[in-house]
């Protein structure tokens, strides 16, 4: 039995699910169809926000890289990264678009390598490494494969058609290897953003009671999280990363993954 199989059933016995009292910053990557059956050109927005709050958005800097993985192989998108306001619905951040070409059957992996964020309330830097998916054609070309991110989050369920009510599992890795004990916040993308205006959308979620959902990976860095609605899914793994410091103060380098999930109709 490889690694990947034991690790799923492990996260069956020893996932675990509770609340905390913080609210999340969550870098998000975003475009609304992630599932297509024909050639596209997708738009993609790149938003450090509180998403299931509908809450305060944080400018962004210039990102440090931005990759789309096809059967392992990346292209560098960085340089097509366009500056844009998003409009939340406490105050107007700095955020990011970029066009994605989306032409043979198979998975897309959006890799995000954000800079650091000084959260001053904190004293301390945050860096949020992110992944999400597209699909084409419905074939699987690597999904499940890590891509050598200093910090990532590997799916163990395919991310792009969770189904509501099922779970959704992933392995936290740093530097390749699986972090046992690692913190990861859950958060839903409650008001998605409309790709014309750069808004909000309409809210169709509250915040639960209790604050931040959080899981705790397993000794093989493994988590499972029970999904009861459709829609998108963010997941962070706090502090994982090699960094610890940037620019003299402490850098919380976290890895986050976006799923898509639906309803089974």
């Amino acid at each position: 039995m490889n690694w990947t199989m034991k690790s799923v059933l492990l996260a069956a016995v020893f996932g675990s699910v509770a609340l905390a009292p913080a609210s999340a910053h969550f870098q998000l990557a975003y475009t609304p169809q992630v599932v297509l059956d024909k050639p596209a050109t997708v738009p993609m927005k790149f938003i450090f926000w509180h998403p299931m709050e509908n809450g305060h958005a944080m400018d962004m800097a210039a990102p440090e890289s931005l990759k789309v993985y096809f059967k392992g192989e990346p292209i560098d998108l960085t340089s097509k990264l366009k500056p844009i306001t998003f409009k939340g619905a406490d105050n107007s951040a700095k955020a990011y678009e970029v066009m994605l070409d989306v032409k043979r059957n198979g998975d897309y992996v959006v890799a995000l390598t954000p800079a650091p964020y000084f959260e001053k309330s904190e004293d301390s830097y945050i860096q949020q490494i992110t992944k999400s998916y597209l699909n084409k054609g419905g074939i699987p070309t690597g999904w499940e494969k890590p891509l050598g991110l200093p910090t990532e989050i590997v799916p163990l369920v395919k991310p792009t058609n969770v189904l509501a009510g099922s779970t959704f599992s992933g392995v936290v890795l740093s530097e390749g290897k699986p972090v046992a004990g690692a913190e990861i916040e859950i958060e839903y993308l409650a008001a998605p953003p409309d790709m014309k205006t750069n808004k909000p959308g309409k809210v169709t979620a509250k915040p639960p009671e209790g604050g931040a959902l959080v899981a705790v990976t397993d000794a093989n860095g493994v988590f499972t999280f029970g999904v009861p609605k459709a829609g998108f899914w963010g997941f962070a793994a706090l502090g994982t990363g090699p960094a610890k410091e940037h620019e003299g103060k402490e850098l919380s380098q976290d890895a986050v993954i976006w799923v898509r999930a639906f309803d089974l109709e």
